[in-house]
């Protein structure tokens, strides 16, 4: 049985991707134990004050995986997981991949709008939370949730503070021990490789998230070509710094790959600058991924000498576009190689190449695509396929990038082409001397901030029904660190005011994460339009790029 409104992969493309080797026919948790088998002792896992090695992670995954299946938790069910880079996070992501439960991958600064509507989506049965984190209550937000989504019937909690009618999960793991009841209840349990393993979600183009399903297969062979691109070994040290339920700390090649390869995990829940310094420096860490605004920051934090980086092999840029002045800095300055990374949730990735590339490519493109088996085309308004070296929509298929996202079939008309291209929003154009490929800008209405997209279009709807607005849009702004803010342009009912506070004050009240809110405020007397009239968000962003550029050239 298949899950249903899940949009599997063609027959005759499942079958090439099998015979061509790209797809193991192993489930994810299946993986972890067979490279548990052969280094049993090797340490798998560091997070603060505990350290596991691969077969104690593999102990702690089955028996917290027999402890949600006695919970009531069946195979095809969904559960939200909404923790920080903690080491229930990677032991709760890994039992529910074991038992066929669906991990449901949740930010820790989501809020009750997202929260309730992905848990509405996905019909989740179970929701995973700290008890308290960034001192927020976790257990009171529950409630809440628990209260507007009447299918979700159990929540665990990590942490000592687990009141009543709650699941801890340090209980739950305890609860059996019987080596042969594990290992039945397991193999019965087993998915199969072609069915849904895992739920991401996107930047929500047309407001809140879509939930993207990713296969064991699709996705175990993601991890493995991101890891070998970006030369991931059993002598790698991984640093988990960005939240763990991004697809980049998660499997691009983030933890996953790392965990195939034999390596080490070194989670982190700061990103102080200062802490993963020293944690690179205690753990000896190789390979880290940063977005852009992480990598500024390393660069310009004045006691960066203090600490000893000589351990570093690669930083791995993702999330958002790098600036070329500040990659060339990166070599130079930490004494390790830089890969550029192009990745999205949906599936396809490209990176470049620390060993082969040469400099110019690094710096300004974001590599050539890791698998054979991605097929790309870059296309115009009408689909067809521009001249190599024009900027059009990239477009793309392949063993593991999605052919629909679940329960979503009006959005999979548009998102998906007849022939299975999947369409990405991006414009891109081909570096024809090199091969790789530049990315342009996006067609899509969203603005990334530090690799945390934003629907622009969600901000515009909600700053709507502000009773003191007339009409709002809300553009991406320039900045050095971030790369984009969200700016908001406004115009007001006749005779009021407000201010950027009071605005966001507005906004928190729609409990969304903090990370969309506005950082700047343009009150206007009238919105520009397009000749269909449209509000013209590109006039906008050309007006906040102009203001922005005079003044910085006023304060030099």
């Amino acid at each position: 049985m298949v899950l249903a409104l899940f949009v599997p992969y063609p027959k005759e493309f499942a079958e090439e991707y099998k015979r061509k080797g790209y797809w193991a026919g192993l489930t994810l948790g299946e993986a972890l134990d067979e490279v548990a088998a052969v280094f049993p002792n090797k340490e798998a896992l560091v997070a603060a004050d505990r350290r596991l090695n691969y077969t104690q992670l593999k102990d702690e995954t089955d028996r917290l995986a027999v402890g949600f299946l006695d919970s009531g938790l069946k195979p095809r069910d969904r559960v939200i997981v909404q923790l920080p880079n903690i080491v229930e996070f990677v032991c709760c992501y890994y039992a529910l991949l074991k038992i066929g439960v669906i991990p449901v991958m949740c930010l820790p600064q989501h809020r009750f709008s997202e929260i309730s509507y992905i848990a509405a989506q996905c019909e989740a049965r179970g929701y995973i939370i700290p008890d308290v984190y960034r001192r927020f209550d976790y257990l009171k937000f529950a409630e809440e949730i628990k209260e507007a989504t009447p299918a979700l019937k159990n929540v665990y909690v990590a942490g000592e503070n687990c009141p009543a009618g709650f699941i801890n999960l340090q209980e739950l793991m305890q609860a059996e021990t019987d080596p042969e009841r594990i290992s039945t209840l397991l193999k019965e349990n087993r998915p199969a490789p072609m069915e849904a393993a895992v739920f991401l979600l996107s930047g929500g183009t047309t407001g809140l998230p879509k939930v993207i399903p990713r296969t064991h297969n699709d996705y175990l062979y993601t991890m493995k070509a991101t890891a070998l691109q970006s030369g991931l070994s059993k002598y790698s040290n991984y640093l988990a710094i960005a939240p763990l339920a991004h697809n980049m700390t998660l499997s691009c090649p983030g933890i996953g790959g790392t965990f195939i390869n034999g390596g080490k995990v070194i989670l982190s829940q700061s990103v102080a600058v200062k802490d993963m310094c020293a944690i690179i420096e205690k753990e000896k860490v190789t390979i880290v991924g940063l977005v852009p605004a992480l990598i500024i920051s390393l660069l310009n934090y004045e006691k960066k000498e203090e600490s000893d980086l000589s351990s570093l092999v690669s930083i791995i840029s993702g999330g958002s576009k790098l600036n070329p002045e500040v990659a060339k800095r990166v070599k130079p300055e930490l004494g390790c190689n830089l890969i550029q990374q192009f990745g999205m949730a949906e599936g396809v990735l490209m990176q470049t190449d620390d060993l082969s590339d040469e400099e110019r490519v690094i710096f300004e493109t974001i590599g050539r695509p890791v698998s054979p088996a991605d097929e790309i085309r870059i296309v115009d308004g009408n689909g067809l396929d521009v001249p190599p070296g024009e900027v059009g929509e990239m477009i793309c298929r392949g063993a593991y990038t999605i052919r629909g996202y679940y329960k979503a079939p009006e959005h999979n008309r548009t998102a998906i082409t007849a022939e299975g291209f999947f369409r990405s929003g991006d414009l891109m154009r081909l570096d024809v001397e090199s091969g790789c490929y530049i990315v342009e800008g996006r067609i899509k209405d969203m603005i990334n901030r530090g690799g945390e997209n934003i629907s622009a279009e969600e901000l515009d709807n909600l700053i709507l029904s502000h009773p003191k607005v007339d009409n709002a849009a809300v553009v991406a702004m320039p900045d050095p660190l971030l790369g984009e803010k969200c700016c908001a342009y406004i115009t007001l009912k006749e005779k009021q005011s407000l201010t950027l506070e009071e605005l966001n004050s507005f906004l928190l009240s729609k409990q969304i994460a903090k990370f969309k809110l506005p950082e700047r405020l343009e009150i206007v007397a009238e919105l520009p339009l397009t000749n269909v009239g449209k509000v013209s968000k590109r006039e906008l962003k050309l007006d906040i790029e102009a203001k922005i550029k005079q003044e910085n050239a006023a304060k030099e």
